[in-house]
């Protein structure tokens, strides 16, 4: 069957390339085999070709860290799936495959007749946001959060959960282009970084006390969102799209107590935390609350073009059968 398979860390898009590799022949009792049929590109498998994310399997191996696909056998002792359901890949399960094997027990079965291409980005993002808005601080309607890339495919989940509990967004994005998309996703305020950022973010949220900074860009971005919080607010750092180790004044961690906190959500303290927060996902998804506007589908012998799409901007699937 086919596979995408990683050959080696460096460049993405030169040690990439679709492989032949042998089918599966047994499972497991516990276990069940799933047909592949969308899995995203993410930021998350960039880093991974590249050898700088956290899981750094031994190569050559699949990849892709997450996907939707239709349960197609199961082991004996599986009662929480059947064949036909359509299930969430899981945690651990590389996805660029065309069929996978995986254990029942962490399985997410989807309702019927939910959008299986929003459906392949559901194990990833909208669980990020779900943890990132109830782990650090008790927000209740009405309250803001601030949160930058507010434009990126991330920010499209936290805007919606957001959304979904009466919380106000304020969104900050690097470009003047970007500003509509993030509209789009829904956020309340959307402001470029500038100078005057931080007065124009009082301004537009009636100098309102914003406890919860999300973000995802550091250097010097970062010390904006320290900027915009109130007294003893909670800055959340949880990707790293610049690069640049993030920089934040000591004034705001000295005299108003600005707290800066990590976030990963495989980590073990995490993890037990996962499947309600996936449900919580399926739940919007279900609802029509979740959208990610995908830039394009390729079919897995195109994944150097998805993967350079993915570069350049843009969120792009895979798609493995039909």
């Amino acid at each position: 069957m086919k596979a995408i398979q990683l050959k080696a860390y460096g460049q993405p898009t030169e040690n990439i390339g679709v492989v032949e590799i042998n089918d599966i022949s047994t499972i497991d009792n516990d276990e069940v085999v799933i047909e592949v049929l969308y899995s995203p590109v993410n930021p998350s498998d960039l880093l991974l070709m590249q050898g700088t994310y956290p899981v750094q399997p031994k190569l050559p191996a699949v990849i892709g860290q997450e996907g939707v696909g239709r349960v197609v056998s199961v082991g004996s002792s599986v009662t929480t799936t059947k064949s036909g359901d359509m299930v969430t890949i899981p945690f651990g399960t590389f996805a660029w495959s065309e069929k996978v094997v995986a254990k029942a027990a962490g399985l997410v079965v989807l309702p019927p007749n939910v959008d299986l291409q929003q459906a392949a980005m559901l194990s990833i993002n909208p669980p990020t946001a779900v943890l990132l808005l109830e782990e650090f601080v008790s927000l209740n309607s009405g309250d803001w959060i601030v949160l930058n890339a507010a434009n990126a495919s991330v920010s499209h989940a936290i805007i919606a959960v957001a959304k979904s509990k009466g919380i106000k967004t304020l969104g900050i994005v690097r470009r003047k282009e970007a500003v509509d998309a993030a509209l789009k996703a829904g956020a309340d305020v959307v402001l470029v970084e500038a100078e005057n950022t931080v007065a124009e973010a009082k301004k537009a949220t009636n100098n309102a006390e914003i406890k919860l900074g999300l973000d995802a860009v550091g250097g010097k971005a970062t010390n904006t969102i320290a900027e915009i919080l109130s007294n003893e607010g909670r800055l959340v750092s949880y990707a790293m799209m610049s690069r640049e180790p993030i920089n934040v004044s000591q004034i705001g961690l000295i005299f108003r107590r600005i707290q800066i906190h990590g976030f990963y959500m495989y980590l073990p303290y995490y993890v037990p935390r996962l499947k309600n927060a996936i449900l919580q996902s399926v739940q919007l998804l279900a609802q029509g609350k979740l959208n990610v506007p995908v830039a394009k589908i390729y079919p897995p012998e195109k994944v150097r073009e998805a993967i350079q799409h993915t570069i350049d901007g843009g969120k792009v699937l895979l798609q493995f059968n039909s």
